[in-house]
């Protein structure tokens, strides 16, 4: 027998945590000055994903100089983002007080963003399978910014979800003071991406047509745009990244990566059930535990897990084949372990999924 709701529970909101605060008029403080120097609210456009009848629709609302479309000044801003230092991109102010339109196939949803300026939102859609693009803008802007949209046939069957860090890129995430350096200083053309792992998805959205493919990483939402040319760059095939905002939440002072990849796996398999998805993570941080605690609760949403070894010598192909008969007899779907993508494709191809 059920009981009666709390009234209380419908009119007192929960107290937000004090860094929260504080975090939240430090952007106020910072976007008034901005404004005095006439940046505006503009939109940075993320690749979105959906259904037939429904659309995730990703970006993220910050203020900006807002130059001409195609005007020298908007190309020397294009160059000057594809070459600064890591750590700027963690200086944007975002802006939550401003409407944004989203236009697809001429029907405009309006929509605000969060706290921190990011807009991730579900719409209703009538598209067809394949790319499709979206429509983002402000009334303070000039500029119409352009969202890539994949929209997942409902006949496909296989999926790729893939970390980022020490997967596809090199981050040295477990030796903290090197991966600093990594992610906050070194300009962007000089990271580097791990072997064979371009290759290894490329070829495994060609042996399955149609297949998505989504990054999901701990990284923040600043570091989109860098991580989207990375990627391009260096081949991987396209999809959308699914990433975070760092700093404090209502009720933490930092937000849980862990519990961000946790919710969003599931989300995944709730929004696409027909799909068996290739897990690709590695073994510095948490993706092991967190791949067989998802392969054992939804063996029906797994078609197998592939692990990038970070160690080197005989010993990691020696313990990387104890590890994977280990979770394949706990978790029922086969993994995997190789430190390159050579190494993981050959054990894929074995296990027929690539061909």
């Amino acid at each position: 027998m059920s009981g009666s709701p709390d009234p209380r529970g419908t009119s007192v909101e929960p107290m937000m945590h004090r860094a929260a605060r504080i975090e939240d008029a430090f952007h106020e403080f910072r976007a008034r000055r901005a404004r005095k120097r006439g940046f505006l609210a503009t939109v940075v456009p993320y690749t979105g994903y959906g259904a037939p009848t429904w659309a995730r629709i990703l970006g993220r609302v910050v203020l900006a100089r807002d130059p001409r479309p195609g005007s020298r000044a908007e190309r020397q801003h294009r160059k000057r983002e594809e070459s600064i230092r890591g750590w700027r991109s963690f200086i944007s102010v975002p802006v939550s007080d401003v409407e944004v339109t989203i236009e697809i196939e001429g029907t405009t949803h309006p929509v605000r963003p969060d706290r921190g300026g990011v807009i991730d939102t579900v719409i209703p859609v009538q598209l067809a399978p394949g790319w499709h693009t979206v429509k983002l803008y402000t009334a303070e802007s000039t500029r119409v910014f352009e969202a890539p949209l994949y929209i997942v046939d409902p006949k496909a069957k296989f999926g790729i979800i893939s970390d980022v860090d020490d997967t596809v890129m090199v981050t040295a995430l477990p030796r903290p003071l090197l991966a600093a350096w990594n992610t906050f200083v070194l300009d962007e053309h000089a990271r580097v991406p791990t072997p064979g792992m371009a290759v290894l998805l490329e070829r495994l959205a060609g042996t399955h047509p149609g297949t998505p493919v989504v990054y999901l990483s701990t990284g923040a939402w600043n570091v989109a745009p860098t991580l989207t040319r990375f990627l391009s760059r260096n081949l991987f095939p396209a999809g959308p990244l699914l990433l975070t905002d760092w700093g404090p939440t209502h009720d933490r002072l930092f937000r849980s990566g862990l519990e961000h990849k946790r919710t969003n796996l599931l989300r995944l398999a709730e929004e696409f059930p027909g799909l068996k998805w290739l897990l690709i993570g590695d073994d510095g941080q948490h993706d092991e535990s967190l791949y067989g605690e998802f392969a054992v609760a939804h063996p029906e949403n797994v078609a197998a897990v592939a692990i990038r070894q970070l160690s080197n010598g005989e010993a990691v192909f020696a313990g990387g084949r104890s590890k994977a008969e280990k979770h394949t007899s706990l978790s029922g779907a086969p993994w995997v372990y190789a430190p390159d993508g050579a190494g993981l494709s050959d054990q894929l191809r074995e296990l027929g999924i690539l061909s």
